[in-house]
């Protein structure tokens, strides 16, 4: 039973430290041989720690990647709400432009309607107001003929100057 506990809690160790010993052959074995056990503890104590270390480490790091995984994909859907609001702002802008554009239109129409029952007047139904002498009627046509006739004029007569 003996030997069957020394194999089992001490096999290798033992097997190795009396290696040691015969290699060396020190003045005290038995010493020689308890602190290369102490020795051999000591190494075994620090390899179990730095394996706890490691596992430790590899469980931070796959955390880590698990974490910088869910960022990306947090930027990704912050990317994809900003398009979604850009796309909504632009629509926006679109119907707005449309809509003024089309108010535009209408306007121009008012002021061609307006501009058009203004050139059927003549110039004395533009000025018949209390107090202003009846004017013969003259159609705007034949008053923007003689305004082009005079400007017409008054450009040669610059021209000869010249």
């Amino acid at each position: 039973m003996e030997s069957q506990y020394l194999k089992r809690c001490l096999g290798s160790c033992l097997k190795k430290g009396l290696a040691e010993v015969v290699e060396h052959r020190p003045a005290d074995p038995i010493e020689y041989l308890a602190h290369w056990i102490y020795n051999y503890r000591r190494i075994l104590h620090e390899e179990k720690k730095r394996m706890l270390e490691r596992t430790e480490l590899e469980q931070e790091r796959e955390a880590a990647l698990v974490e910088v995984e869910i960022l990306r994909k947090m930027k990704e859907e912050e990317l994809m709400i900003q398009r979604k609001l850009e796309e909504q702002c632009q629509g926006q802008l679109e119907q707005e432009r449309e809509e003024l554009e089309q108010q535009n239109e209408d306007d121009k129409m008012l002021f061609q309607q307006k501009d058009q029952e203004e050139i059927g007047k003549t110039i004395a139904e533009l000025t018949d107001k209390a107090g202003v002498p009846n004017l013969t009627r003259i159609e705007e046509n034949e008053q923007l003929e003689s305004i082009t006739d005079l400007m017409a004029e008054a450009e040669q007569e610059s021209s000869q100057l010249i």
